[in-house]
């Protein structure tokens, strides 16, 4: 709250001063989206300040809602898959050695049997590096997921996953076209409200493909034939674009689509969950089972 306070005294300072208001956000350093600046700056010049920051608040709350019901959905899922690591560490580290005595009196054993025996010892012997190599699998993996060419095939892969590809397509598109309608409502024009959508859309495979899609635009294409080409985007979107276009209220489309993807988005992550829990249980008892 004491950073808030900082923050927002001196906005009001830089406006007691004759600033702009998006200058004075702007000279906040990052405490300000890109996107609300651009719209509190291009609603300065029409003299909509009111109803663009009434519109980006929407935008926001319903960016918020979504991130929040995606991050809540895989929060019982991650729990599960802990606690699965945990049982397996605890079989393998404690309940398989007191059978050992038992196990090497025996002349010959199963394969089954053989291979549990060798995890345990593993695990038992060699825990620390095992630890160890786990946390360098996971920092290495980090560090390469920064790498642009290794995200932009991530992102693409996102994209076409089973369950999730579906859920991640909604999403974006639910993003781009929020974006894309507060824009353009707001009179900015289209060429830089697609490039503004293409930053707050969240996949760099998507938005690696935006180069082309300005270049039909620019060259006079509908904009509904450039965003039917994006490999990553629902086909509804561009369908609801031709619409918006043949009727003259691209706006209203645009707002409608992202409203209904929002809405699909909700509906594909309570799906995902339903699949989910009971998979993760079941690969749980699966393991238990083995070990039994």
């Amino acid at each position: 709250e004491k950073l808030q306070k900082t923050l927002y005294d001196g906005v009001q300072a830089d406006i007691r001063k004759g600033t702009p208001l998006s200058d004075a956000m702007e000279d906040q350093g990052a405490a300000f989206p890109e996107l609300l600046v651009g719209m509190i700056r291009s609603a300065e010049g029409t003299g909509s300040i009111d109803r663009s920051a009434m519109r980006m608040a929407n935008h926001y709350t319903k960016e918020h809602k979504l991130q929040q019901e995606v991050s809540n959905s895989m929060m019982y899922p991650a729990i599960l898959a802990v606690l699965l690591v945990f049982v397996v560490i605890f079989l393998l580290s404690y309940v398989v050695p007191q059978f050992q005595t038992m196990f090497d009196a025996m002349p010959s054993l199963p394969w089954p049997t053989t291979l549990l025996l060798g995890m345990s010892s593993f695990v038992k012997h060699y825990w620390l590096g095992l630890g160890l190599g786990i946390a360098g699998a996971v920092a290495v993996a980090r560090i390469l997921l920064r790498l642009p060419a290794v995200r932009l095939a991530t992102d693409k892969l996102k994209l076409h996953l089973p369950v999730i590809g579906k859920l991640q397509r909604k999403i974006c598109t639910a993003r781009f076209a929020r974006t894309l309608s507060n824009l353009y409502s707001s009179g900015v024009p289209i060429v830089a409200s697609l490039k503004s959508g293409r930053d707050t859309v969240g996949n760099t495979y998507i938005a690696s493909q935006f180069d082309e899609v300005l270049a039909q635009v620019r060259a006079g294409s509908p904009l509904s034939e450039a965003l039917g080409s994006v490999d990553g985007f629902e086909r509804k979107l561009a369908s609801a674009v031709m619409v918006g276009e043949e009727t003259g209220k691209l706006d209203d489309m645009l707002a409608s689509i992202s409203d209904s993807m929002d809405y699909e988005a909700e509906m594909a992550t309570k799906k995902m969950m339903t699949l989910l829990e009971p998979v993760m249980i079941i690969v749980m008892a699966v393991v238990v089972a083995f070990v039994i």
